[in-house]
């Protein structure tokens, strides 16, 4: 099970980067385009959809690596027993929040979808679309969330964080 979910963090990792890689042609089009005195309309809004679909694609990865804020300089100065349960309480608040977010991203690109709602920008794209992104990304961040906790009452570690960067924190 754990090689499945993985396999989906890479798998929203790789949709993170090629979302990334499309805001800096979109940018990219414009500024040529510009110089050209071309007129597209809405390229700035489909930058801005891919930058947005780039982080929320990221977020599952980043937390299984341990790029999220976390609060080591507080935890490491706990008792054992009141770190454990902290960081249960963490994992389970975290999970509960990121299940919320995912259920209601889900639901607006539905609404989306039934209502046929279009950007009111230049470009007058169906607004499901950039918002797919972030319930696919926000539904990963949830799935993380509950296999950090699967791993946890295993009683392993769900975020990889080395040494040096648990020391900068």
């Amino acid at each position: 099970m754990s090689q499945f979910v993985f396999r989906v963090y890479q798998g929203l990792l790789f949709l993170s980067c090629i979302s990334m890689v499309s805001a800096f042609a979109c940018v990219l089009l414009g500024v040529i385009a510009r110089e050209l005195q071309w007129d597209i309309p809405g390229l700035d809004a489909y930058a801005g959809y891919a930058i947005a679909c780039a982080l929320f694609f990221a977020l599952p990865a980043t937390l299984r690596q341990g790029e999220h804020i976390r609060v080591t300089l507080l935890l490491d100065r706990l008792p054992a027993r009141l770190r454990v349960v902290l960081e249960w309480l963490s994992l389970v608040l975290g999970f509960l929040i990121a299940t919320t977010l995912a259920w209601y991203a889900v639901r607006l690109v539905w609404m989306s979808w039934v209502m046929h709602d279009i950007s009111p920008g230049a470009d007058a794209s169906p607004l499901w679309i950039p918002q797919l992104g972030m319930a696919m990304g926000c539904a990963g961040f949830a799935l993380s969330f509950a296999h950090a906790l699967q791993m946890r009452w295993q009683g392993g570690h769900f975020v990889a964080v080395v040494a040096e960067a648990a020391r900068t924190e």
